[in-house]
């Protein structure tokens, strides 16, 4: 689903992520198939990497209906209603399995964002990749994971350029953060910036 310019995109800033030193393990919110995950992880296995860990956030039931009460943005926005994008943990952990890359350096958290990243104990983070299509889950994401982003450190918005409320979740965390960091456009529904 990601094509392989976002997928390019993975390689090209978990690579610098590890060659720059930028101290952190790598994170992926909204995982769908565990594609980009595991990309993430063979990255780590290619430079023989044992000490950084891959965290893999879904609910693993698909997306939840949007909340436009707390998020006006996401009203219409039914994706919890396409249940191609519900995959169960196990068969993304099969995904993992099939390319040798299932071991301890990968940690799942099921549950929705607002349940499980506030919460999470993890970080820091070299390396975060934002997929959660709604304002909610972008804007969730970003308050809980950016602030155990190391400087340096990259954060990828899968659907920045594409859904306008994930757009609108971004600009605003910017926006209330202060972040003028430099927005690099991937392709026509991804971009990425450095944390200055």
């Amino acid at each position: 689903m990601v094509g392989v310019r976002r997928l390019e995109n993975v390689r090209e800033l978990a690579q610098r992520a590890l060659d720059e030193g930028i101290p952190g393990d790598f994170i992926e919110t909204g995982v769908w198939r565990g594609g980009c995950c595991i990309l993430m992880r063979g990255v780590l296995a290619a430079n023989g990497i044992k000490d950084r860990k891959v965290y893999a956030a879904d609910s693993f039931a698909g997306l939840p209906p949007p909340n436009p009460q707390a998020y006006p943005s996401d009203e219409g926005l039914n994706l919890h209603l396409l249940k191609e994008l519900a995959v169960s943990l196990n068969e993304v952990k099969n995904n993992f399995a099939r390319y040798g890359l299932l071991d301890d350096q990968v940690v799942f958290v099921k549950g929705l964002f607002s349940d499980t990243l506030p919460s999470l104990n993890a970080g820091p983070f070299s390396l975060m990749r934002l997929d959660g299509d709604l304002y909610e889950s972008t804007y969730v994401a970003l308050q809980a994971l950016y602030p155990k982003l190391s400087q340096g450190g990259f954060v990828i918005l899968d659907d920045v350029n594409f859904i306008p409320p994930c757009r609108q979740a971004v600009m605003d965390y910017r926006s209330q953060e202060g972040i003028t960091a430099t927005m690099h456009e991937v392709d026509w529904s991804a971009s990425w910036w450095q944390k200055e």
